[in-house]
């Protein structure tokens, strides 16, 4: 990678990486009854991995998610780094557009890995089977709300060509 790409990776990685934090943590931030809530932040992880190398893309979204629970609820994040890291795993960047058929089948992927792996890591936290369930379901709808916010966002910027635009 040339020098001048390098800085453009670092700088769009740290953008998402805020954009990650803040969209968690303060805007469209509904919280459930059930525990946990409803941000878009996930949409832009999955933007992330469809943009950035994917070591970049991992740690963005893993550094982004952690500093909005640190903002929000500390215990949660510790996991929540290693988590929103593993679900950028089934997004691709090297399709010519956003909404690729892999891509349209990861946010299903990670849509479901992101629930399971936070209703583990609530069932550790409480030591209750019963606890994997209320977690499961709250994730599982805020990954349904990311899911369709990241296929308007990945839709329109298709439509403006920004994949070959940004050339990373």
């Amino acid at each position: 990678m040339k020098r001048n790409e390098q800085l453009q990776t670092l700088v769009l990685s740290a953008l998402f990486a805020a954009a990650v934090t803040v969209t968690t943590a303060y805007i469209l931030h509904f919280p459930l009854p059930t525990g946990g809530y409803i941000h878009i932040g996930d949409a832009l992880i999955y933007l992330g991995a469809c943009l950035l190398p994917l070591p970049w893309a991992m740690a963005a979204g893993a550094v982004g998610g952690a500093l909005a629970d640190l903002l929000t609820a500390p215990m949660w994040a510790l996991p929540t780094f290693f988590i929103k890291a593993l679900i950028c795993l089934p997004f691709t960047r090297k399709d010519e557009t956003l909404l690729s058929r892999r891509n349209l089948a990861a946010v299903v992927v990670s849509g479901l890995l992101s629930p399971a792996l936070y209703g583990l890591v609530n069932v550790a936290f409480t030591g209750l089977w019963s606890a994997f369930l209320p977690q499961f379901l709250g994730t599982l709808l805020q990954g349904v709300a990311s899911g369709a916010v990241f296929l308007v966002l990945a839709g329109g910027l298709d439509k403006v060509g920004l994949k070959r635009r940004l050339a990373l």
